[in-house]
């Protein structure tokens, strides 16, 4: 676990691919709760730690996740997140090119719990959300390239699906498309960065997660 951020009310972490954010079926210990240790033995807390979870990444996912230190930051974090106050940017990588170098992506996703998957489409149905992302291609080798995302919304698996409706799906994501898995498990979508107000200083934070240990990430990311 890499702690890339911290002050009295506000912690952030770079999660790897393998590490989840809240406890789920797997049985498997969270980051939440890795942190919680993490702090006690930091500042030798006796008794409970307070961290409070503020938004999740899938667990294929790497990069940002922001967790509160404080009920006060958390309640204020939960909100902004709501508000869509916190900009969150993503890199990933796709095996196919856009037909356009950078665009918004608008569609309708509707949630199969049953899969865990979400399909989109063009026009409005019955328990669908919209779903906004902007993309930007910022570099390529000669089999990938990085598409840089601003993600406007926060739907259900929404930068995979969306970027699979227009023929990008994201290296190593199976569920969606791609041909391989990754040799880690994971896929290559990193929460790159996260920029909002601090919830209790006001100051603008910026936090910034490197990219995975991988040949590929610090070849397409080079320079950037």
């Amino acid at each position: 676990m890499e702690v890339i951020y911290e002050d009295n009310h506000v912690i952030a972490v770079d999660k790897t691919c393998r590490e989840i954010v809240q406890g789920d079926k797997t049985g498997d210990k969270p980051l939440s709760e890795l942190l919680k240790t993490w702090l006690k033995e930091k500042y030798c807390k006796p008794g409970n730690v307070f961290v409070g979870v503020t938004h999740r990444l899938d667990r294929p996912v790497s990069g940002v996740v922001i967790f509160a230190k404080t009920s006060k930051a958390l309640s204020r974090l939960n909100e902004m997140f709501r508000a869509g106050e916190v900009r969150k940017t993503y890199w990933a990588i796709v095996k196919n090119r856009p037909s356009q170098d950078e665009g918004e992506l608008v569609d309708w996703l509707v949630r199969n719990e049953k899969q865990n998957k979400s399909y989109a489409y063009d026009t409005e149905r019955p328990d669908a959300k919209k779903a906004i992302l902007r993309y930007k291609l910022i570099a390529h080798s000669d089999n990938y390239y990085l598409l840089e995302i601003d993600l406007k919304t926060g739907r259900h698996h929404q930068i995979r699906c969306q970027l699979a409706k227009i023929g990008c799906p994201i290296k190593g994501d199976l569920k969606y498309g791609f041909d391989r898995s990754n040799k880690d498990g994971g896929i290559s979508l990193h929460a790159r960065s996260a920029e909002f107000i601090h919830p209790v200083s006001k100051e603008k934070v910026r936090i910034v997660a490197p990219v995975p240990d991988d040949n590929l990430w610090k070849a397409l990311s080079a320079g950037l």
